[in-house]
């Protein structure tokens, strides 16, 4: 369920203690976008990234540190770890000179365990693990997280508020929910750009010129969105709502809704992400 901040919890504007934020390509960047959107000052923010953007880099001016030696760092209230998870048993351990008495740690990368945290970090840490998705660039993402034992009301409700800053939280109290979060919200993302990609095409073939394809393709795909996003009717409702019996949005669904339609189809993708990121957990 999504858990409100927590009453006396610290705010981004009145932090004040450092965010580490480790990793700033497209997911870091957007929550540092977000966090500065609400106030928090660049100078309470330390950046690590071998290749800054020139955005990030031009907030130097602003107080925000960059890429500065651990023994720089004080007061570490969270560290927010934003790098592939390829990379995580080299870049992980090197973390521990920024952990003091009450920092918080807060992963996004996919697949990486609360245990895999633990061990390469130290098992008193207060951890969490978080899945965003892409809609948190333009502040419309959903993040769903999920914490150890050590992790204080006060570090889940930090926690919450940078989270949130992209968009709607969730909190799970099983872990392994996790993989599937991450294959239906964290990878979802691409199947809605991929079914633009295929509407662009089929309406191609149909006869229509490529870019008014594509152009109806984006329009129809993130207006229904927007759609769904303010109506409080079930999405299998709105579906009904736009399918006349015997009309030509009927014709088109007896194909999708068939046995190996598209439900079947989106089954086989989310067990495969689910699965996929359950062997990045190594």
């Amino acid at each position: 369920m999504t858990t409100p901040t927590a009453p006396g919890a610290p705010t981004l504007t009145d932090l004040a203690g450092t965010i580490v934020l480790v990793g700033a390509g497209k997911m870091g960047s957007a929550m540092l976008d977000g966090w500065l959107g609400l106030g928090l000052s660049p100078a309470s923010v330390v950046v690590i990234e071998p290749q800054p953007t020139p955005k990030i880099t031009a907030f130097t001016s602003h107080g925000l540190r960059l890429n500065i030696p651990p023994k720089d760092v004080r007061d570490t209230s969270a560290i927010v770890i934003a790098v592939k998870p390829q990379v995580a048993p080299t870049v992980v351990p090197t973390l521990v000179p920024l952990l003091a008495p009450d920092t918080v740690v807060l992963s996004i990368m996919a697949g990486r365990t609360l245990a895999f945290l633990e061990g390469a970090l130290a098992p008193s840490t207060a951890l969490v693990r978080a899945m965003p998705n892409t809609p948190a660039a333009i502040g419309r993402g959903i993040t769903v997280a999920a914490s150890n034992a050590k992790v204080s009301q006060r570090q889940r409700a930090l926690v919450h508020t940078l989270l949130a800053a992209t968009g709607l939280v969730e909190w799970v109290t099983d872990e392994g929910l996790m993989d599937a979060v991450t294959a239906v919200s964290g990878s979802g993302p691409a199947y809605v750009f991929l079914l633009v990609e295929a509407l662009t095409a089929a309406g191609a073939a149909a006869g229509l010129p490529p870019e008014l394809a594509a152009k109806l393709a984006r329009a129809t795909v993130s207006g229904s969105g927007e759609l769904l996003n303010r109506s409080p009717l079930d999405p299998a409702v709105l579906r009904q709502n736009v399918t006349s019996p015997g009309g030509t949005t009927a014709a088109a669904l007896d194909v999708l809704m068939a046995a190996d339609g598209m439900a079947q189809l989106m089954s086989r993708a989310v067990l495969a992400a689910t699965r996929r990121s359950r062997e990045l957990a190594g």
